[in-house]
């Protein structure tokens, strides 16, 4: 595939992260550019990446192949309708901000070709896992485009329909923080049995990453791999039922479908 033109409209830590992960994939820093409106952010990208940096939205934009809004959601509908003169009929919009619609995108930008995706923070690390809803405008090739584009940070995967953008906010985009929440009661747990602080903090981070590794590279799933590890009558058995005598899964359950409504709400919200 020949290597697109690609613009970042925002060159905040998720625009970098993407940038960063082209350029380890091959992709000329000559066909990569971004706009932010802040003169200390953008000498520091462009140090950073050796990337061409601009204040104006339409000057980045101009020549390229696929647009990336990497702005915050809050402001998105006024970058859009100033942008919205600036874009071509063939570019390809790739809209990084949590909870704007493809409808509410097409209002403000027009008749385009859209591409929404919900990415989540390890995609700093390269470690991410994206969620991608692309709209009837866009073709095989711009789907590819965009597919390259969230792969350089991790994980992309296709949606069939947009509404399901909220449940993959609610399981990826935001499960990071269900992780370190579990990460931090198991610290204090730790800590309470006995352990110093930092030792407890070192067991359950390495627990963490081995388990976390175990799932993604075994041929079997984590139910299969929790009852491997779950003698009868043993200790992690006794720790089982405690959870599920908690109703751990129905907690799981109901704050994910929260966290799916919010979700919703704040497209509705946002799309305004």
């Amino acid at each position: 595939m020949s290597h697109p033109r690609i613009a970042f409209i925002g060159a905040g830590n998720m625009a970098t992260s993407l940038i960063g992960g082209l350029l380890a994939q091959g992709i000329p820093a000559s066909h990569i550019r971004a706009s932010d409106p802040g003169a200390e952010q953008r000498a520091k990208v462009a140090s950073e990446y050796g990337i061409e940096l601009f204040k104006s939205n339409a000057d980045a934009v101009s020549g390229a192949d696929l647009v990336v809004l990497a702005t915050k959601p809050q402001v998105l509908k006024s970058v859009c309708q100033t942008l919205a003169p600036s874009l071509q009929p063939n570019q390809l919009i790739v809209s990084i901000a949590a909870g704007i619609t493809c409808a509410s995108l097409n209002n403000w930008l027009g008749d385009v070709a859209i591409v929404r995706c919900m990415p989540n923070t390890p995609a700093l690390l390269r470690q991410g896992v994206s969620g991608l809803f692309a709209n009837a405008k866009v073709s095989a090739a711009q789907r590819q485009q965009a597919e390259q584009l969230l792969s350089a940070v991790g994980l992309a995967l296709w949606l069939d329909e947009e509404h399901l953008i909220d449940a993959v906010t609610a399981v990826s985009g935001s499960g990071p923080a269900y992780f370190f929440l579990l990460i931090e009661a198991m610290t204090a747990a730790g800590e309470q049995l006995g352990l110093p602080r930092a030792t407890a903090a070192q067991l359950t981070l390495q627990t963490a990453l081995g388990a976390a590794r175990m799932a993604c590279e075994s041929d079997v799933d984590a139910a299969e791999l929790r009852r491997r590890v779950t003698s009868p009558n043993g200790t992690t058995e006794a720790a089982i039922k405690s959870f599920q005598a908690g109703g751990f899964e129905a907690l799981v359950q109901q704050a994910l479908n929260a966290a799916a409504s919010r979700s919703a709400e704040l497209a509705e919200q946002l799309g305004q």
